[in-house]
């Protein structure tokens, strides 16, 4: 993993609190607050996607007066993402829907810790140019790539079971993204199931067409994810907190300023910027309360999988869902 060391400018001197409150098993485990002086002491490690957290904070100005010093490190997809939390080389990153329910089904050593919702419409099931395919019962038999234990993942076996067909009755072929482009422009999978700006990519310039979209087989929603170790550890826990705060009030920005955060977006990543205006003009992530609808979304999902015997067994998400911040976060999304 390449690491990327983020802005590190000390605080003022007063004292941040570490957490907000948590309920049950999870109060006895967060730690208290830390200075400002141990908390200017601390690495917070963050995983990122392409085009995700890191360029969303800068352009949203929310990476001025960390208290912390931030390394990044880039992953492809949620998966790897997550397994690196759960051995503990990163500390927090965000990913989608489904990445979660992998990682708890593998017992990972993650939490969810807050949770925000984007436009469903954009994780789609895309066909090229001149495919006859004329609705998705017409993909049985057929080859469709997507990435393993993503939200792309989670969105097609809906999907699929909402037309009468489950993934036994296709070709599943798991690819990264970026593999993912190249084999269906070159014609060697049927269909693609991914999520934005890859959506607006292959519409824009390949001309692609949606076959489905999330509409009824997607929840939408996308995690901040922490490793178990960096909770429990005082200094991290109240990185954790600002980090997740910060993410809130930039998403909130980000709706706010469409047309900035596109073209930040497009220079951080080299996406073309008509690419990001489109992504973005189709509505991006907005926060919302890591509540009980949230986790029973999740878990309904997580039975598909289970149902599918694509995870071993039962996944229980509620033990997965840590809201110690919960009140610090609905604060920001108050406040914005």
């Amino acid at each position: 993993m390449q690491w990327r060391k983020g802005i590190a400018v000390v605080a003022a001197a007063l004292t941040l609190a570490g957490c907000g409150s948590a309920t049950g098993a999870d109060q006895a485990a967060v730690p208290g607050p830390v200075s400002a002086a141990d908390l200017a002491k601390v690495t917070l490690k963050v995983g990122d996607q392409k085009g995700g957290v890191k360029s969303l904070l800068t352009a949203a100005g929310q990476l001025d007066g960390t208290p912390y010093r931030i390394e990044w490190s880039t992953f492809t997809s949620g998966p790897p993402l997550l397994e690196a939390a759960s051995a503990g080389a990163i500390d927090t990153g965000r990913v989608g829907n489904t990445p979660p329910i992998f990682a708890a089904a593998a017992k990972a050593k993650i939490k969810v810790i807050s949770v925000s919702r984007s436009n469903v419409e954009r994780e789609a099931i895309l066909v090229p140019p001149g495919s006859t395919l004329p609705d998705v019962a017409a993909l049985k038999g057929k080859t469709i790539g997507v990435a393993k234990g993503t939200s792309a993942h989670g969105q097609l076996l809906n999907t699929l079971h909402k037309n009468g067909l489950s993934t036994k009755d296709v070709k599943l072929s798991f690819l990264q993204p970026s593999e993912a482009y190249a084999a269906f422009t070159q014609r060697t999978i049927d269909a693609w199931a991914i999520w934005d700006p890859y959506t607006a990519q292959a519409q824009l310039e390949a001309h692609a067409r949606v076959l489905a979209d999330g509409r009824g087989a997607s929840n939408g929603l996308g995690f901040l994810t922490a490793g178990t170790a960096a909770l429990a550890d005082p200094g991290k826990n109240s990185a954790l907190r600002d980090f997740a705060i910060r993410v809130v009030k930039a998403q909130k920005w980000a709706d706010t300023h469409r047309t900035e955060w596109a073209r930040a977006w497009a220079k951080e990543t080299g996406l073309k910027l008509e690419v990001a205006q489109k992504a973005v003009d189709a509505g991006r992530d907005l926060p919302i309360p890591l509540d009980d609808a949230v986790v029973a979304s999740e878990q309904q999902l997580a039975d598909a999988f289970t149902e599918e015997k694509t995870l071993p067994g039962k996944v229980d998400f509620a033990a997965f869902a840590d809201r110690r911040f919960g009140p610090d976060l609905d604060q920001a999304r108050s406040n914005g």
